[in-house]
C-alpha cells in the first residue's frame, strides 16, 4: 500500500449529534434508522420479516482504533481495543455493517463473554442487560476513502455514493464500549415491524 492510499484510509468523516448540526440532507427515512434509540439488531429481525437473518463476523481481533474512536472511548494513543466486523443480513444481503470496540479495560468481570460472541449479536447482550447504560449517539455522512466507509463497502459488488452511520457509546459496569453501524444501501429505508 502506498503512503498516500495508507493516509487515505485514515481519514473519517465528521462526528456530530443532531443538537450540533443541521442533517438538512439526511432523508427522512435514514433519520428513523439514525435516530431509533432501540435495539438496532431487534429492528433489523422485525424488518427482515420472514427473511432469515443472521450476522456474519468479518473479523474480531485486537488493534488500535482510529483517532475518533479513541477519543470517543477516552483511550490513551497506543492503546489496544478488542475490534470486532460484522454485518447484518437478511437473506444473504448486507443491511448493516457494525464495528464494536471493546478497550482492553472493560474486559473484565461480565465483560469478559463480549469476546466469545462470534455470530452472536452484540445487540442481544447489550439490550438485555439492565445494567448496561447507552450513553451518547453521533451521526456521520460517510464517503469514499473514510476508513469506516472502506470496511463497510469491502464486499459490496457496488459501492454506494455515501453511506449514513452512527456510533454510540455504552457501558458496561462503568466501563465504554464504542459501536459503529453503517447503513448499506440494501437496507429498506423505511422501517417495518413498528410497534
Amino acid at each position: 500500500m502506498s503512503q498516500r492510499s495508507s493516509k487515505r484510509s485514515l481519514l473519517e468523516p465528521h462526528w456530530s449529534d443532531w443538537s450540533q448540526r443541521r442533517y438538512s440532507g439526511v432523508p427522512p427515512e435514514a433519520q428513523e434508522w439514525l435516530r431509533d434509540t432501540g435495539s438496532l439488531t431487534r429492528r433489523v429481525i422485525q424488518c427482515c420479516g420472514s427473511g432469515r437473518f443472521r450476522v456474519s463476523l468479518q473479523q474480531q481481533q485486537w488493534g488500535r482504533p482510529l483517532t475518533s474512536e479513541r477519543q470517543s472511548l477516552q483511550m490513551r494513543q497506543g492503546l489496544l481495543a478488542l475490534v470486532r466486523d460484522v454485518v447484518l443480513l437478511c437473506d444473504d444481503s448486507p443491511w448493516v455493517f457494525a464495528r464494536t470496540l471493546i478497550p482492553a479495560s472493560t474486559l473484565k468481570g461480565p465483560a469478559r463473554r463480549l469476546m466469545l460472541l462470534g455470530e452472536k449479536p452484540l445487540g442481544a447482550v447489550l439490550f438485555s442487560d439492565p445494567k448496561v447504560i447507552r450513553g451518547a449517539t453521533m451521526f456521520a455522512r460517510l464517503s469514499p476513502g473514510h476508513a469506516l466507509f472502506d470496511a463497510a463497502c469491502e464486499h459490496l459488488q457496488k459501492r454506494p455514493e455515501l453511506l449514513w452511520g452512527r456510533r454510540t457509546l455504552f457501558y458496561m459496569a462503568r466501563r465504554p464500549i464504542l459501536v459503529n453501524e453503517l447503513f448499506l444501501p440494501q437496507l429498506p429505508m423505511r422501517m417495518s415491524g413498528d410497534q
